[in-house]
């Protein structure tokens, strides 16, 4: 049985880690995979789905990850972002 592609639409973001996304990208809080939820404490700093982000730096060694996040910026562990994922936005290029 051959797999088939389902077409997405030109206007689909794509899902991705947010640990995967690049210094300077935005991206928007998609709804956790199945099975997982978004910690109550980055809910309580306002993680929820639909929200915009964008990864501002990384230390050195990588850990932690500078977030800003409804107009202010945080540092979190790798750890505690684990498991979120976003919804990338097109980069100025097409991307």
């Amino acid at each position: 049985m051959q797999k088939r592609e389902i077409p997405r639409p030109a206007t689909a973001r794509a899902v991705m880690p947010l640990l995967a996304l690049a210094v300077g990208r935005r991206a928007r809080l998609a709804e956790p995979p199945p099975g997982r939820e978004i910690p109550g404490r980055l809910g309580d700093l306002g993680f929820t789905p639909g929200t915009e982000l964008r990864v501002v730096r990384r230390a050195p060694l990588g850990d932690p990850v500078e977030i800003e996040i409804r107009g202010y910026r945080l540092c979190l562990r790798l750890e505690q972002l684990d498991g979120l994922v976003v919804e990338a936005e097109p980069r100025e290029d097409g991307r």
